[in-house]
């Protein structure tokens, strides 16, 4: 990797924090799950082959290429998975211009686009490490059954990544399906290199093996000289005492930023000293609330790093795992992503799988407002006002993010109007990333929930429940886990989601 800015000048490596880094890099090498403390090396114990996998990964071509064979008369490829799971292949198909579809919501309006027009020409893979997540497992059986409705074999329209043994593992192999098995020593966030990266995206037509190579050689790169590697992680640890602004802005490896968030955001948002990413639109607006910048192309940032997108694969997640040495936190295990899921199955048993009526303290025009202010401008302004000195925004839009796209300006605009650090996350993916680290990381958030009604709902067979029901759950089972916190909270609630985004953005404009 090459690296070049202006903060490369404040890096002492005589510091005792180098000194860390520079004995935790061997021994990460070697696989040394007490790197990070007697507490973690349980847990680092079964979570480290992603080491190993630019070189192990190989022995899946084969079979990966006899795969993507078998499959090749199928020409749309819809990913269903969350995390780490869906946000490799993703950065992958964008960065090599290749077409997938990531279906990482419960959204019904966006799992309409997910089901699509062409069943007849749809290859589904679905991928997870035990088959029990509820988003993964609750989009399994609705193709399942839109298949089956559409005439169509699932056997010949779907494809399982899972880990070896696993209980979705052992079910779908007797029921016939096509199953690729991954490396179960490797957590959800540091799997691009895996089945679970690399499957998808040989379906799509991109280059794995070249992927791999790159990762190889950039491994092999930071084994032989070390420098490089250590000053990256010295600066994120040093120079960002909590925000790191990343920007994709005239890269070659778009939507980099947002795998990154979550590698980063999931694995050192604990013990409320952790490093939030957040990904954002250019450098100038990476700066605000004296965020430490970082680019992968061009000038301008505290920090760029330049290199091709395999490399960058190996080379984040190895400077994760030394930020997680630095700081003395376990960057493997999730603790408060199951908080979330909790909280989630309580609404569902409360509500008996029916969303109750919710009644908001006011509304404003197509926009319900759950929380302080007379209007949408003033539950704004009084939103951004009880920010904490120090503290960020977190807006967590539970929506369809192809037709609501439009709602993401609204991180730029209050960024701007609240000089504060300010993170966007499509629910309910968040909850897999940043999500960890607004429950375990420092406790200076303030959170903006949007959600919306939807225009269409989907039946789950196999649960008491709907699509729209489960949304629901998950956006008021976080808002509940939050609200414990003391965290300022605003829920606004789209009665009509084009308007009510809309509104919404123009009244952020007027503060």
């Amino acid at each position: 990797m090459k690296i070049s800015g202006p903060s490369l000048a404040t890096i002492d490596r005589e510091s005792e924090i180098y000194r860390k880094l520079r004995e935790a890099h061997p021994r990460i090498a070697k696989k040394d799950a007490t790197t990070w403390g007697t507490r973690a090396s349980t847990e680092a114990a079964i979570r480290l082959n992603w080491v190993d996998l630019p070189e192990s990964s190989l022995s899946l071509l084969p079979q990966i290429t006899e795969i993507a064979k078998k499959f090749a008369s199928h020409t749309r490829v819809v990913l269903c998975g969350m995390g780490g799971s869906s946000l490799g292949p993703e950065v992958i198909a964008l960065t090599y211009k290749k077409d997938i579809f990531i279906f990482d919501s419960t959204d019904p309006n966006y799992a309409r686009h997910a089901v699509g027009t062409d069943l007849a020409h749809t290859l589904v893979v679905v991928s997870s490490k035990s088959g029990s997540t509820i988003e993964t497992s609750s989009q399994r059986a609705l193709f399942e059954a839109q298949f089956q409705a559409a005439g169509l074999n699932p056997l010949d329209h779907m494809l399982f990544v899972t880990d070896p043994g696993s209980p979705l593992d052992k079910e779908v192999r007797a029921s016939g399906y096509s199953v690729i098995n991954a490396d179960p020593n490797v957590g959800g966030r540091f799997s691009v290199l895996s089945a679970f990266g690399l499957v998808p995206s040989a379906l799509i037509g991109a280059p794995i093996k070249e992927i791999l190579d790159d990762a190889s050689a950039e491994k092999k790169a930071f084994l032989q000289d070390d420098q490089v590697i250590l000053d990256v992680a010295y600066l994120l640890v040093t120079q960002a005492e909590q925000y790191i602004a990343f920007t994709d802005a005239g890269s070659h490896v778009p939507g980099l930023s947002d795998w990154i968030e979550q590698l980063i955001a999931e694995s050192t948002g604990k013990d409320s000293i952790g490093r939030l990413p957040i990904a954002t639109e250019d450098v100038t607006r990476a700066r605000v609330g004296g965020a430490f910048t970082v680019s992968y192309a061009g000038s301008g940032a505290d920090l760029t790093v330049e290199g091709p997108l395999g490399a960058h694969f190996i080379f984040w997640e190895w400077v994760t795992a030394l930020i997680g040495a630095a700081l003395k936190i376990d960057p493997f295990n999730q603790p408060n992503v199951t908080e979330a899921k909790e909280q989630t199955a309580a609404a569902l048993t409360e509500w008996n799988n029916v969303v109750p009526v919710l009644t908001p303290a006011c509304t404003d025009k197509s926009v319900e407002i759950f929380g302080d202010g007379q209007s949408l401008k003033d539950a704004l302004a009084t939103f951004i006002e009880d920010v904490k000195d120090g503290g960020y925004i977190a807006i967590m839009a539970y929506l369809d993010r192809r037709n609501d796209v439009k709602i993401a300006e609204l991180r730029a605009i209050l960024a701007e109007k609240s000089a504060r650090p300010t993170s966007f996350g499509w629910a309910p993916r968040f909850l897999h990333s940043t999500g960890q680290f607004h429950k375990g990381g420092q406790k200076n958030g303030s959170f903006l929930q949007i959600t919306g009604e939807t225009s269409i709902d989907y039946a789950i067979p196999g649960r008491d429940f709907s699509l729209r029901t489960l949304l629901f759950a998950q956006a008021i089972g976080d808002n509940r886990a939050l609200a414990t916190r003391k965290y300022p909270l605003l829920r606004l609630h789209l009665q009509n989601r084009k308007a009510g985004i809309d509104e919404i953005l123009a009244a952020a404009r007027s503060l």
